[in-house]
Protein backbone atom coordinates (compact mmCIF):
# COMPACT_ATOMS: atom_id res chain seq x y z
CA UNK A 1 0.00 0.00 0.00
CA UNK A 2 1.53 3.36 -1.15
CA UNK A 3 2.30 5.70 2.08
CA UNK A 4 1.04 9.54 1.81
CA UNK A 5 1.82 12.51 3.48
CA UNK A 6 -1.25 13.06 6.14
CA UNK A 7 0.37 16.15 7.22
CA UNK A 8 0.40 17.65 3.68
CA UNK A 9 -1.82 21.39 3.32
CA UNK A 10 -2.73 19.56 -0.02
CA UNK A 11 -4.61 16.54 0.84
CA UNK A 12 -7.98 16.63 0.59
CA UNK A 13 -9.42 13.31 1.54
CA UNK A 14 -12.42 12.80 -0.05
CA UNK A 15 -10.78 13.23 -3.78
CA UNK A 16 -6.71 13.67 -4.58
CA UNK A 17 -4.83 16.81 -4.56
CA UNK A 18 -4.43 19.45 -6.77
CA UNK A 19 -0.46 18.28 -8.05
CA UNK A 20 -1.61 14.88 -8.10
CA UNK A 21 -4.72 15.88 -10.85
CA UNK A 22 -2.46 18.08 -12.38
CA UNK A 23 0.96 16.75 -12.64
CA UNK A 24 -0.02 12.73 -11.15
CA UNK A 25 2.34 13.33 -9.06
CA UNK A 26 2.95 11.00 -5.71
CA UNK A 27 3.39 11.91 -2.17
CA UNK A 28 7.07 10.18 -2.30
CA UNK A 29 9.75 13.23 -3.41
CA UNK A 30 6.95 15.30 -4.23
CA UNK A 31 7.66 18.82 -5.19
CA UNK A 32 5.05 20.34 -3.39
CA UNK A 33 4.79 18.74 0.18
CA UNK A 34 3.61 21.63 2.43
CA UNK A 35 3.44 20.38 6.36
CA UNK A 36 1.33 22.14 8.49
CA UNK A 37 2.73 22.90 11.45
CA UNK A 38 -0.21 25.04 13.31
CA UNK A 39 -4.05 24.59 12.85
CA UNK A 40 -6.26 27.99 13.26
CA UNK A 41 -9.50 28.62 13.11
CA UNK A 42 -11.14 31.73 12.66
CA UNK A 43 -14.58 32.53 13.34
CA UNK A 44 -16.68 35.44 12.38
CA UNK A 45 -20.05 34.83 11.20
CA UNK A 46 -21.54 38.54 11.18
CA UNK A 47 -22.04 40.67 9.45
CA UNK A 48 -21.09 41.13 5.60
CA UNK A 49 -19.27 44.00 5.73
CA UNK A 50 -17.27 42.58 8.98
CA UNK A 51 -16.54 39.73 7.94
CA UNK A 52 -14.81 41.22 4.87
CA UNK A 53 -12.57 43.42 7.36
CA UNK A 54 -11.69 40.85 9.70
CA UNK A 55 -9.75 39.96 6.44
CA UNK A 56 -7.01 41.81 7.62
CA UNK A 57 -6.05 39.41 10.57
CA UNK A 58 -4.90 36.83 7.43
CA UNK A 59 -1.44 38.43 6.23
CA UNK A 60 -0.06 38.55 9.60
CA UNK A 61 -0.98 34.96 10.87
CA UNK A 62 0.93 33.89 8.01
CA UNK A 63 3.63 35.94 8.47
CA UNK A 64 3.12 34.94 12.34
CA UNK A 65 2.46 31.36 11.50
CA UNK A 66 3.72 30.56 8.42
CA UNK A 67 2.73 26.82 7.83
CA UNK A 68 -0.55 27.75 9.30
CA UNK A 69 -3.70 25.58 8.19
CA UNK A 70 -6.25 28.46 8.76
CA UNK A 71 -10.12 26.99 9.08
CA UNK A 72 -12.77 29.72 8.42
CA UNK A 73 -16.44 29.28 9.85
CA UNK A 74 -18.97 31.75 8.65
CA UNK A 75 -22.28 32.28 7.61
CA UNK A 76 -23.36 31.07 3.88
CA UNK A 77 -24.37 34.30 2.59
CA UNK A 78 -20.52 35.33 3.38
CA UNK A 79 -18.89 32.29 2.07
CA UNK A 80 -18.59 34.43 -1.01
CA UNK A 81 -16.04 36.91 0.24
CA UNK A 82 -13.47 34.41 1.39
CA UNK A 83 -13.75 32.80 -1.84
CA UNK A 84 -10.37 32.82 -3.98
CA UNK A 85 -8.28 33.94 -0.89
CA UNK A 86 -5.12 31.89 -0.81
CA UNK A 87 -4.91 32.89 2.17
CA UNK A 88 -7.64 30.89 3.86
CA UNK A 89 -7.01 27.04 3.39
CA UNK A 90 -10.88 25.95 4.20
CA UNK A 91 -13.76 27.73 4.39
CA UNK A 92 -16.94 26.61 6.42
CA UNK A 93 -20.46 27.46 6.20
CA UNK A 94 -22.26 27.36 9.41
CA UNK A 95 -24.40 24.64 9.70
CA UNK A 96 -24.12 20.98 10.29
CA UNK A 97 -20.81 20.36 8.70
CA UNK A 98 -19.16 23.02 10.74
CA UNK A 99 -20.58 21.76 14.27
CA UNK A 100 -19.09 18.27 13.24
CA UNK A 101 -15.35 19.53 12.27
CA UNK A 102 -15.84 21.08 15.94
CA UNK A 103 -16.73 18.35 17.85
CA UNK A 104 -13.96 15.93 15.96
CA UNK A 105 -11.04 18.21 15.00
CA UNK A 106 -8.48 20.16 16.90
CA UNK A 107 -7.13 23.24 16.58
CA UNK A 108 -3.67 24.98 18.18
CA UNK A 109 -5.39 28.59 18.19
CA UNK A 110 -8.83 29.32 17.58
CA UNK A 111 -9.78 32.88 16.91
CA UNK A 112 -13.40 33.83 17.72
CA UNK A 113 -14.16 37.33 16.88
CA UNK A 114 -17.98 38.02 17.25
CA UNK A 115 -19.93 37.97 20.76
CA UNK A 116 -22.83 37.00 19.33
CA UNK A 117 -24.13 34.12 21.70
CA UNK A 118 -24.42 32.13 18.50
CA UNK A 119 -21.08 32.78 17.05
CA UNK A 120 -19.36 32.81 20.67
CA UNK A 121 -20.85 29.55 21.08
CA UNK A 122 -18.42 28.05 18.54
CA UNK A 123 -15.35 29.28 20.07
CA UNK A 124 -16.39 27.66 23.65
CA UNK A 125 -17.15 24.45 21.32
CA UNK A 126 -14.09 24.19 19.60
CA UNK A 127 -11.01 22.04 20.90
CA UNK A 128 -8.31 24.88 20.77
CA UNK A 129 -5.38 24.37 22.62
CA UNK A 130 -5.53 28.43 22.89
CA UNK A 131 -8.90 30.62 22.87
CA UNK A 132 -8.54 34.54 21.71
CA UNK A 133 -11.85 36.28 21.55
CA UNK A 134 -15.15 35.80 23.31
CA UNK A 135 -16.72 32.56 24.38
CA UNK A 136 -19.96 31.49 26.02
CA UNK A 137 -20.25 30.19 29.15
CA UNK A 138 -22.59 27.05 30.85
CA UNK A 139 -25.37 30.00 31.86
CA UNK A 140 -25.00 31.42 28.33
CA UNK A 141 -23.05 34.50 29.44
CA UNK A 142 -20.53 36.00 26.72
CA UNK A 143 -17.71 36.31 27.99
CA UNK A 144 -13.80 37.19 26.21
CA UNK A 145 -11.19 34.53 26.64
CA UNK A 146 -8.23 37.12 26.68
CA UNK A 147 -8.11 40.58 28.01
CA UNK A 148 -7.13 42.05 25.17
CA UNK A 149 -10.71 41.16 23.59
CA UNK A 150 -12.59 43.31 27.02
CA UNK A 151 -12.48 46.62 25.46
CA UNK A 152 -14.10 45.13 22.54
CA UNK A 153 -16.59 43.40 24.53
CA UNK A 154 -17.92 46.47 26.19
CA UNK A 155 -18.05 48.75 23.58
CA UNK A 156 -20.82 45.62 22.33
CA UNK A 157 -22.94 46.85 25.68
CA UNK A 158 -22.38 50.42 25.88
CA UNK A 159 -23.35 52.91 23.72
CA UNK A 160 -21.33 55.26 25.29
CA UNK A 161 -17.98 53.53 25.00
CA UNK A 162 -18.97 52.70 21.49
CA UNK A 163 -18.84 56.63 21.01
CA UNK A 164 -15.69 57.31 22.78
CA UNK A 165 -13.88 54.91 21.17
CA UNK A 166 -11.11 56.16 18.27
CA UNK A 167 -9.46 52.93 17.17
CA UNK A 168 -9.83 51.42 14.03
CA UNK A 169 -11.59 47.68 13.96
CA UNK A 170 -9.05 46.49 12.28
CA UNK A 171 -6.21 47.92 15.20
CA UNK A 172 -8.61 46.60 17.64
CA UNK A 173 -9.43 43.07 16.01
CA UNK A 174 -5.65 42.52 15.38
CA UNK A 175 -4.75 43.34 18.90
CA UNK A 176 -7.89 40.66 20.53
CA UNK A 177 -5.67 38.08 18.27
CA UNK A 178 -2.70 39.14 19.55
CA UNK A 179 -1.12 40.51 15.77
CA UNK A 180 -0.92 44.14 17.11
CA UNK A 181 1.39 45.99 15.29
CA UNK A 182 1.47 43.70 12.38
CA UNK A 183 0.47 45.02 8.62
CA UNK A 184 -3.61 44.99 8.81
CA UNK A 185 -4.97 45.48 5.06
CA UNK A 186 -7.92 44.32 4.17
CA UNK A 187 -7.49 40.67 1.51
CA UNK A 188 -9.86 40.57 -1.73
CA UNK A 189 -8.86 39.16 -4.95
CA UNK A 190 -10.45 38.98 -7.86
CA UNK A 191 -10.00 36.34 -10.70
CA UNK A 192 -9.40 36.18 -14.02
CA UNK A 193 -13.08 35.69 -14.85
CA UNK A 194 -13.94 37.91 -12.91
CA UNK A 195 -12.33 40.71 -14.47
CA UNK A 196 -13.79 39.47 -17.73
CA UNK A 197 -17.26 39.81 -16.87
CA UNK A 198 -16.32 42.61 -15.32
CA UNK A 199 -14.71 44.12 -18.76
CA UNK A 200 -17.99 42.90 -21.09
CA UNK A 201 -20.14 44.70 -19.12
CA UNK A 202 -18.14 48.56 -18.89
CA UNK A 203 -18.24 47.36 -22.66
CA UNK A 204 -21.62 47.02 -23.02
CA UNK A 205 -22.07 50.46 -21.06
CA UNK A 206 -20.05 52.24 -23.51
CA UNK A 207 -17.64 53.06 -20.61
CA UNK A 208 -13.85 53.59 -22.71
CA UNK A 209 -11.58 50.64 -22.47
CA UNK A 210 -7.30 50.34 -23.62
CA UNK A 211 -5.47 54.21 -24.23
CA UNK A 212 -9.17 55.60 -23.98
CA UNK A 213 -9.61 54.44 -20.62
CA UNK A 214 -7.40 57.34 -19.13
CA UNK A 215 -9.08 60.10 -20.45
CA UNK A 216 -12.03 59.50 -17.52
CA UNK A 217 -12.58 58.65 -14.11
CA UNK A 218 -15.44 56.01 -12.76
CA UNK A 219 -17.00 57.00 -9.93
CA UNK A 220 -19.19 54.50 -8.05
CA UNK A 221 -22.13 55.49 -6.15
CA UNK A 222 -23.01 52.96 -3.32
CA UNK A 223 -25.24 55.22 -0.69
CA UNK A 224 -27.77 52.85 0.26
CA UNK A 225 -27.61 50.03 3.53
CA UNK A 226 -29.45 47.13 3.16
CA UNK A 227 -32.93 46.48 5.43
CA UNK A 228 -31.14 45.83 8.78
CA UNK A 229 -29.17 49.76 9.20
CA UNK A 230 -32.10 51.50 7.20
CA UNK A 231 -30.55 54.77 8.97
CA UNK A 232 -27.04 54.08 7.63
CA UNK A 233 -28.12 55.37 3.94
CA UNK A 234 -27.79 58.72 2.40
CA UNK A 235 -31.18 60.75 1.39
CA UNK A 236 -32.05 60.05 -2.24
CA UNK A 237 -32.33 63.41 -2.69
CA UNK A 238 -28.93 64.16 -1.72
CA UNK A 239 -27.60 61.22 -4.11
CA UNK A 240 -29.19 62.42 -7.04
CA UNK A 241 -27.79 65.96 -6.31
CA UNK A 242 -24.32 64.51 -6.00
CA UNK A 243 -24.63 62.95 -8.85
CA UNK A 244 -25.81 66.10 -10.87
CA UNK A 245 -22.70 67.99 -10.23
CA UNK A 246 -20.26 65.83 -10.72
CA UNK A 247 -22.17 64.89 -14.28
CA UNK A 248 -21.17 68.25 -15.30
CA UNK A 249 -17.50 67.15 -15.55
CA UNK A 250 -17.58 65.11 -19.20
CA UNK A 251 -14.41 63.25 -17.98
CA UNK A 252 -16.27 61.31 -14.94
CA UNK A 253 -18.13 58.02 -15.27
CA UNK A 254 -21.37 57.59 -12.66
CA UNK A 255 -21.76 54.10 -11.91
CA UNK A 256 -24.84 53.15 -9.33
CA UNK A 257 -24.35 50.18 -7.27
CA UNK A 258 -26.81 48.83 -4.81
CA UNK A 259 -28.20 45.19 -3.47
CA UNK A 260 -31.66 43.57 -3.29
CA UNK A 261 -33.02 45.73 -0.80
CA UNK A 262 -32.38 48.91 -2.62
CA UNK A 263 -34.10 48.06 -6.25
CA UNK A 264 -36.98 50.43 -5.53
CA UNK A 265 -34.28 53.46 -4.08
CA UNK A 266 -32.03 52.67 -6.76
CA UNK A 267 -34.50 53.30 -9.49
CA UNK A 268 -36.01 56.54 -7.88
CA UNK A 269 -32.06 57.70 -8.12
CA UNK A 270 -32.07 56.23 -11.53
CA UNK A 271 -35.38 58.00 -12.80
CA UNK A 272 -34.02 61.33 -11.31
CA UNK A 273 -30.47 61.71 -12.27
CA UNK A 274 -31.48 60.22 -15.98
CA UNK A 275 -28.59 59.27 -18.42
CA UNK A 276 -26.02 60.84 -15.83
CA UNK A 277 -26.02 57.20 -13.95
CA UNK A 278 -24.41 53.75 -15.85
CA UNK A 279 -26.64 51.76 -13.48
CA UNK A 280 -24.88 48.31 -12.59
CA UNK A 281 -27.85 46.45 -11.07
CA UNK A 282 -29.19 45.37 -7.77
CA UNK A 283 -29.75 41.71 -8.61
CA UNK A 284 -25.78 40.64 -9.08
CA UNK A 285 -24.15 38.15 -6.98
CA UNK A 286 -21.48 39.36 -4.15
CA UNK A 287 -18.34 38.07 -6.17
CA UNK A 288 -20.38 39.96 -9.31
CA UNK A 289 -20.85 42.75 -7.45
CA UNK A 290 -17.18 42.86 -6.06
CA UNK A 291 -16.05 42.87 -10.04
CA UNK A 292 -18.03 45.45 -10.83
CA UNK A 293 -16.71 47.57 -8.25
CA UNK A 294 -13.47 46.54 -9.15
CA UNK A 295 -13.58 48.87 -12.33
CA UNK A 296 -13.97 52.10 -10.36
CA UNK A 297 -11.42 54.29 -9.39
CA UNK A 298 -13.45 55.74 -6.17
CA UNK A 299 -16.70 55.02 -4.40
CA UNK A 300 -18.69 57.02 -2.46
CA UNK A 301 -20.30 54.49 -0.03
CA UNK A 302 -22.33 54.38 3.18
CA UNK A 303 -21.23 52.44 6.20
CA UNK A 304 -21.66 49.05 3.87
CA UNK A 305 -20.25 46.40 2.10
CA UNK A 306 -19.64 48.77 -0.98
CA UNK A 307 -17.12 50.48 1.48
CA UNK A 308 -15.06 47.49 2.41
CA UNK A 309 -15.21 46.14 -0.89
CA UNK A 310 -13.43 49.20 -2.03
CA UNK A 311 -11.36 49.45 0.28
CA UNK A 312 -10.26 45.91 -0.03
CA UNK A 313 -9.70 46.78 -3.68
CA UNK A 314 -7.12 49.50 -2.96
CA UNK A 315 -9.86 51.87 -4.49
CA UNK A 316 -10.23 55.60 -3.33
CA UNK A 317 -12.94 55.71 -0.83
CA UNK A 318 -15.24 58.75 0.17
CA UNK A 319 -17.58 57.10 3.64
CA UNK A 320 -20.51 58.90 4.76
CA UNK A 321 -21.11 58.34 8.32
CA UNK A 322 -23.91 59.24 11.17
CA UNK A 323 -25.64 56.34 13.16
CA UNK A 324 -22.17 54.37 12.99
CA UNK A 325 -18.58 55.24 14.07
CA UNK A 326 -16.55 56.68 11.55
CA UNK A 327 -13.55 56.03 13.68
CA UNK A 328 -14.05 52.21 13.41
CA UNK A 329 -13.52 52.55 9.68
CA UNK A 330 -9.72 52.54 8.63
CA UNK A 331 -9.03 54.31 5.26
CA UNK A 332 -5.77 53.03 4.58
CA UNK A 333 -4.41 56.82 3.75
CA UNK A 334 -6.63 56.62 0.48
CA UNK A 335 -9.90 58.11 1.58
CA UNK A 336 -12.07 60.62 3.15
CA UNK A 337 -14.73 60.46 5.77
CA UNK A 338 -17.52 63.12 6.14
CA UNK A 339 -19.21 62.89 9.56
CA UNK A 340 -22.71 63.96 9.89
CA UNK A 341 -22.59 67.48 12.01
CA UNK A 342 -24.94 65.89 14.66
CA UNK A 343 -24.56 65.72 18.28
CA UNK A 344 -26.20 62.26 18.28
CA UNK A 345 -24.32 60.88 15.59
CA UNK A 346 -22.66 57.12 16.32
CA UNK A 347 -26.16 56.33 18.22
CA UNK A 348 -26.71 52.74 16.55
CA UNK A 349 -30.20 53.19 16.61
CA UNK A 350 -32.03 51.76 13.70
CA UNK A 351 -34.93 54.00 13.74
CA UNK A 352 -34.88 57.47 14.55
CA UNK A 353 -37.50 60.33 14.51
CA UNK A 354 -35.05 63.78 14.13
CA UNK A 355 -35.73 65.89 11.10
CA UNK A 356 -33.47 66.18 9.55
CA UNK A 357 -31.53 63.22 9.95
CA UNK A 358 -27.92 62.67 10.71
CA UNK A 359 -26.99 61.72 7.39
CA UNK A 360 -29.42 64.23 5.84
CA UNK A 361 -27.01 66.67 7.42
CA UNK A 362 -24.68 65.36 4.84
CA UNK A 363 -24.55 67.61 1.17
CA UNK A 364 -23.59 67.15 -1.56
CA UNK A 365 -21.37 69.92 -1.87
CA UNK A 366 -19.35 68.20 1.16
CA UNK A 367 -19.09 65.20 -0.97
CA UNK A 368 -18.91 66.32 -4.27
CA UNK A 369 -15.48 68.34 -2.98
CA UNK A 370 -13.93 64.75 -1.03
CA UNK A 371 -14.51 63.51 -4.34
CA UNK A 372 -12.41 66.22 -6.14
CA UNK A 373 -9.86 66.27 -3.20
CA UNK A 374 -9.26 62.76 -3.82
CA UNK A 375 -9.24 61.99 -7.84
CA UNK A 376 -7.86 64.12 -9.36
CA UNK A 377 -9.56 64.06 -13.40
CA UNK A 378 -7.35 62.85 -16.53
CA UNK A 379 -6.61 65.80 -18.55
CA UNK A 380 -9.37 67.86 -20.78
CA UNK A 381 -10.54 65.93 -23.65
CA UNK A 382 -12.80 63.74 -25.60
CA UNK A 383 -14.18 61.71 -22.52
CA UNK A 384 -16.85 60.62 -24.52
CA UNK A 385 -16.64 57.42 -26.83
Amino acid sequence: MERFRADCRMVRWDRPCEPHKREGVHCRGCAYYDPVATRILVVKLDALGDVLRTTCILPAIREKHPRAQITWITMPEAVPLLQHNPLVDRILPYGPDALAVLGVERFDLALCLDTAPRSAALGTLSKAARKRGFGVDADGRVFPFNREALGWFLMGLFDDLKKANRRTYQDIVMEICGLGGMRQEITLRITEEEREFADRFAARAGIPSGSARGRVSLIGINTGSGSRWRMKQWPEGRCVDLIRMLARDRRIRLLLFGGRDEIERNAAIRGAAGKALIDTGCGNSIREFISLVGLCDLMVASDSLGLHVALGLGKKVVGLFGPTSAAEIDMYGRGAKIVADADCACCYLHDCGRTPSCMDRITAAQVCAAVRRLLPLPPRGRART
